[in-house]
This record gives C-alpha cells, sequence and structure tokens, in this order.
C-alpha cells in the first residue's frame, strides 16, 4: 500500500514500498494527484507493466542527442557523421527542452509537418525522423531510460522522394572539368573525374589509400563502402591516368596514405579531404543548378548501361545490391533509345 506524506513545504509525497520492486517515490503539489498517481503505479507493478519513468522525466533531448552524439555517432561511417549534424541541429532547435517523456507522437507530427513547411526535402525529414527513432530505441535498450513507447514508430514518414535524374547536359562536363581544373588543388579534378569515370561514392574515393589501388592490375578496392561490403571496382584508361596522377601527388607528406588527404585536425591525424565549400562554389559560380556531387554517380552508372554493360556487371562496378536500387540510379536518355530504335527498324528494314 502505497504512504501519502505531506511534506514541510506543503507538498505531498507519494512512496510505493512492493516486494519485489525498488522504492518507487514522486512528490505532488496536490494530495489527489499523489493518489491517482500511487494508484495507476501500484496496478502496474501488479500486472507486470511498470517502468520506471523518472530518468526519462529527467533527461532532456538536448541532453540525450548530446550523449547520443557522443556514444553512437562516432561508430558510423565518417560520411554519416558529417551529415548527422545537421539533423542533430534540428532535432535540438525543436525539441531540445522537452524531457525524453513529453516527447508525443503528435509533437514529432508537428516537427515532421513544420520541417516540410520550411521547404526541407522528404528525404531530409525522413533522415530528422531516423536519427530521433533511433535515439529513442538506444535509450530505451541500453541507457535504461524508462519510457513506454518509441513515439516516432507511430508517426508517418513523409514519402520518400522521387529519383533524381539529373544527367549532365550537352557541353556541361567539359565546363565542369575546365572549372575544377582552375582550382588551386588539383585533388579536386582528381575527385571530380574519378567519379564521372568509376561511378565510385565520394565517401569511397576520399577514402582511398595508396595499398587500395593495383595499378598494374587497373583496379581499386573499396574496403569502406555504404552497404557494408567491400568490392573491386575497374579502373578505364582515363581512370587509371587520373589515379596515377593522383598517386604521384608530389606535395603528399609522408604522415598519411590516403591519397586525397585533408590538413591534420586537432589530433594531428590527417581524414579525407573534405571540399564541399568549394565544390558549391565552383557549383555556383559556373551556373549549375540543381546538380549535386552524387549526381555524378547517376552520369557514370547511366553510361555504364548505354555501352551495354548487363544489370549484373553494372551492380558489380556500381555495388548497388538489388536492381531495384540499381534502377533508381540509370536513367537512360529518351533521345539516345529513340536513336537505338531507329537502329533496330534500319536492320529490319534493310
Amino acid at each position: 500500500m502505497a504512504s501519502i506524506i505531506k511534506t514541510p513545504s506543503g507538498t505531498w509525497k507519494a512512496i510505493i514500498r512492493k516486494r519485489g520492486f525498488p522504492p518507487t517515490i514522486k512528490t505532488f503539489r496536490v494530495k489527489r494527484d499523489a493518489d491517482d498517481w500511487a494508484r495507476t503505479t501500484e496496478d502496474e507493478m501488479v500486472r507486470g507493466l511498470y517502468i520506471r519513468r523518472q530518468s526519462a522525466d529527467r533527461m532532456t533531448l538536448a541532453q540525450a542527442l548530446e550523449r547520443y552524439a557522443t556514444e553512437v555517432t562516432p561508430t558510423k561511417k565518417h560520411c554519416t557523421q558529417l551529415g548527422e549534424r545537421s539533423h542533430t541541429a534540428a532535432l535540438k532547435k525543436f525539441f531540445g527542452a522537452y524531457s525524453m517523456s513529453a516527447v508525443s507522437p503528435d509533437l514529432v507530427a508537428k516537427f515532421r509537418d513544420q520541417r516540410l513547411v520550411d521547404g526541407k526535402a522528404a528525404n531530409t525529414v525522413r533522415l530528422d525522423l531516423a536519427l530521433l527513432g533511433h535515439l529513442y530505441t538506444v535509450a530505451m535498450r541500453e541507457w535504461g531510460v524508462g519510457l513506454v513507447y518509441n513515439p516516432v514508430r507511430l508517426v508517418r514518414k513523409p514519402a520518400p522522394g522521387a529519383a533524381r535524374d539529373r544527367r549532365l547536359d550537352d557541353g556541361e562536363e567539359a565546363r565542369l572539368l575546365a572549372a575544377v581544373a582552375a582550382h588551386s588543388n588539383p585533388m579536386l579534378k582528381w575527385i571530380v573525374e574519378l567519379a564521372i569515370e568509376t561511378g565510385m561514392r565520394r565517401s569511397e574515393i576520399t577514402s582511398l589509400k595508396l595499398e587500395h589501388v593495383d595499378m598494374e592490375r587497373r583496379i581499386a578496392r573499396l574496403l569502406d563502402t555504404k552497404n557494408g561490403e567491400s568490392r573491386t571496382v575497374p579502373l578505364s584508361r582515363r581512370a587509371t591516368e587520373v589515379m596515377l596522377e593522383a598517386i604521384s601527388n608530389p606535395v603528399r607528406p609522408d604522415d598519411t596514405r590516403l591519397i586525397f588527404f585533408g590538413e591534420p585536425g586537432r589530433d594531428g591525424k590527417r581524414r579525407p579531404w573534405q571540399y564541399d565549400r568549394v565544390w558549391r562554389q565552383i557549383l555556383a559560380k559556373e551556373g549549375f543548378h540543381n546538380f549535386h556531387f552524387h549526381d555524378l554517380r547517376h552520369e557514370a552508372v547511366s553510361r555504364l548501361v548505354e555501352y551495354g554493360f548487363s544489370d549484373q556487371e553494372v551492380s558489380a562496378i556500381s555495388g548497388h545490391k538489388s536492381m531495384q536500387m540499381l534502377k533508381r540510379y540509370t536513367h537512360l536518355r529518351t533521345e539516345d533509345l529513340v536513336a537505338k530504335l531507329d537502329r533496330i527498324n534500319q536492320s529490319n528494314w534493310s
């Protein structure tokens, strides 16, 4: 049976001592609230539904996100860590002052809708919610935070955005290569050319080390990929020339094996070169609209299909695990298909 005690300050303290459970105490301003809480809590204990909620009441979302950034984020891939920063900032701005237990599905839905109204892409909002949902999962399973459910699981996610179909138009490739070649750091041109020639992701290119490239066999071994599986990428003649130039970079310091290296961090270690700002500046200056670095991968994979490679051969090069995902990246030019149809018709009539 619970004890309800009036404190010297005029509040009411409910104390529950039940065999098999630790002592549970909570303070209320009104005695009726203390009675209701004690009765509900004892009922949950009897029914085996009791969860200690104090930790969830005390921990704010801001505190939880900071702990997540310290304990969980470092275990993820470097590129994921970088992308997670903007999502963390958005979540902290909206939910930061709320306790973990105070975040309800309707509040999560309000956050989702507000982000969409602010013009954020559906996929961006989906990543926001994925991070928030994983935060709750980790808090419940590993941190011992007393939560009844994960509020994100009860909220609709925005529909995935349409697959991008941005290709390099006539003349754009030459303008882009000329622009990156004019940059003071030659690594930018090498990275862009390798993306077009091989279809490798940006993180796969920038994480390449000298020992990953076999110039005699003309292959690059990717050990750290997005889907977690290593693969070997063949190098075209142009890709081989570019890789030779990059490997022979005369300014490479002795303290790194990275082919595309950045300046030492605060810990003295060199990490892959981060060229985001330079890339965005060049795109803006050259008037490239709605163009992302990842579109170079779209371009490369689509060209492989146009050159006549089979789906299996393309997936072996690009690393796509399913034909459905591969389809999202292969956007054939309609005019090329028209020309192919004409050749077939001409062959049939001759």
